[in-house]
């Protein structure tokens, strides 16, 4: 169909066709004069979707973007948060609210949850698509409520999650006093247990008192090596003096001895004089001779004082040896107990160090979550609160009429085409060309009194010729 046959179509019904559009916008306009009035109050909130640095459970807002602010959306419109307002509202308590619920569900149910329903049916939420800003719209015939529920929407909204917030915080606090508790318990008794340990091993610092262990048997173990030494010494000549005594170095040194030898030597060249002079019968000759084995026995014994001395020397040397002895095998298996002590001591050292890193992380969290279960910030700012409406939101007087005007014309040309193809008409050479197949020689003006022959054309077609007349 082309748009000079759709004009001619519609010139020739245009008063149905504007009957159609009249009846409908005249429809329209009384439905939006009759229809009750509503207005809408908007409350906006600013999201704050960056983690909290205290929170325990930071990570819940640290995805962000437009999946945080769809979850703040369903948390909006949840009936928790729903029956929050309703509560706040005081609508429980409403005698008029109670007899419709009571009417509506026979009394059966939970009244918060139909309330909660019954509040949230005006709430529309719209998130903003580019920003972290959420706007909370309740619609109500009268204006001072909606706004009023507006707010209460978005004031339980952060009451709510704060408490989402607050309750892990509460529970973690919960779980790490106790875990604390525990762990501090711990603590003191591997405290106590080391500190009997000590007292009875009477070790309060371990590394001080081994190394004052390991220097004393250093020192033990150097005397021992120098008193082998001397030892070995004084046996060594020991047995020199047993078997040839008049070759030791104290009786060579000594100055008594060597005087002695002197005079032995003299008194031995004075025997020999006198021998030879007077013979060895002579009284001087024989006491000479008494006064030289005087001084061999003098030099005998001092000789067997030195070797004695020696004797003596060596015995207090292997006394002295086997003392140093017994005082490093003292020493050591003092120092072995000490170390076995010591080990024992450093278990429980690092029991007690173990149990005080768990309770100072234990402390660590607790005091985390303390704070955090004090803490009131959701991370939201009521952005524009919502005020009582200076206009009507709905019915839109202008919007309805134009779409009244667009419907009722498209629904007047449907109309008036529907009828149109029921009842064919010739309005043109278009018209015939269509119907008859054939081509139009000529447009002859049209009279009325020929205007019902044509229209009847398309009914009997003439049954000669391939050419038709079009009459205008």
């Amino acid at each position: 169909m082309t748009f000079d046959q759709l004009f001619r179509i519609l010139k020739a019904r245009w008063k149905l066709a504007l009957a159609i559009a009249a009846s409908i916008i005249v429809a329209t306009l009384l439905v939006s004069l009759i229809y009750p009035k509503s207005y809408q109050a908007t409350a906006s909130l600013l999201i704050d979707a960056k983690p909290d640095p205290v929170s325990i459970n930071a990570g819940l807002g640290a995805s962000g973007g437009q999946s945080y602010l769809a979850t703040q959306v369903d948390v909006i419109g949840s009936a928790a948060v729903a029956q929050r307002v309703a509560r706040t509202l005081g609508m429980e308590n409403n005698a008029r609210m109670r007899e419709l619920w009571q009417k509506e569900t026979d009394g059966k149910g939970n009244m918060q949850s139909w309330l909660g329903e019954l509040i949230s049916r005006g709430l529309k939420i719209k998130p903003s698509r580019e920003s972290n800003v959420i706007d909370i719209i309740y619609q109500d015939a009268d204006p001072a409520f909606a706004a009023i529920v507006a707010n209460t929407f978005a004031k339980a909204y952060i009451d709510t999650t704060v408490d989402v917030r607050l309750a892990p915080a509460r529970q973690y606090t919960q779980f790490f006093e106790e875990r604390a508790a525990l762990a501090r318990q711990k603590l003191e008794r591997a405290q106590e247990q080391l500190s009997k340990a000590q007292r009875e091993k009477g070790i309060l610092a371990t590394e001080e008192r081994l190394d004052v262990e390991n220097a004393r048997l250093n020192d033990l173990s150097s005397q021992v090596v120098a008193l082998r030494g001397l030892r070995s010494e004084t046996s060594s000549r020991d047995s020199q003096a047993r078997s040839r005594p008049e070759q030791i170095e104290d009786v060579l040194n000594s100055g008594v001895i060597g005087s002695l030898k002197a005079d032995l030597a003299r008194q031995e060249a004075r025997l020999e004089e006198l021998s030879s002079r007077l013979g060895q019968a002579h009284p001087s000759y024989i006491e000479a001779l008494a006064s030289a084995n005087a001084l061999k026995s003098k030099i005998n014994l001092e000789t067997s004082r030195r070797t004695a001395s020696l004797g003596i020397n060596n015995s207090m040397a292997g006394t002295r040896e086997e003392s140093a002895k017994q005082a490093y095998e003292e020493q050591r298996a003092r120092l072995l107990k000490l170390k076995e002590s010591r080990s024992e001591l450093a278990v429980l050292e690092r029991d007690v160090e173990s149990a005080q890193r768990i309770y100072d992380t234990l402390q660590v969290r607790l005091n985390q979550a303390n704070l955090e279960s004090n803490s009131s910030q959701a991370g939201i700012t009521l952005l524009t609160p919502a005020t009582e409406p200076a206009k009507h939101s709905s019915p839109k007087m202008t919007l309805n009429m134009i779409a009244a005007v667009v419907l009722g014309s498209m629904l007047a040309i449907i109309v008036v085409l529907t009828i149109e193809l029921m009842d064919r008409r010739v309005r043109g050479a278009q018209d015939i060309t269509q119907l008859l197949n054939i081509p139009v020689i000529g447009i002859l003006p049209m009279s009325d009194s020929s205007t019902p022959r044509l229209r009847s054309w398309h009914k009997k077609p003439p049954s000669g010729g391939n050419n038709a007349l079009a009459v205008n």
